[in-house]
């Protein structure tokens, strides 16, 4: 498993951590959920200060969707295979 940090939407946090969708679009979701494959999330961790505070800023550039507010989060992930790859090898 690998880790990085990314800067998460603020609007996608109760999905990503508590699995709550409720406020979401479908579109968000699908969003969301196309996001976490590509990238292989297994888990999404806010970090937080040393008062155990998020600290959102804007960022024109998120992990995904459109400019917006983000906080930093550490990303457990396995990076995806692509099983069209190996069958032809």
């Amino acid at each position: 498993m690998e880790k990085t940090t990314e800067k998460i939407p603020t609007w996608s946090l109760c999905y990503l951590v508590n699995g709550d969708a409720s406020g979401l679009t479908d579109e968000e979701i699908q969003t969301i959920d196309r996001w976490c494959k590509d990238m292989g999330a297994q888990v999404v961790s806010p970090v937080m200060d040393d008062k155990c505070n998020l600290q959102p800023y804007f960022s024109h550039c998120p992990a995904f969707g459109l400019p917006t507010e983000v906080v930093d989060c550490d990303i457990l992930y396995i990076e995806p295979t692509n099983n069209d790859n190996d069958e032809r090898n």
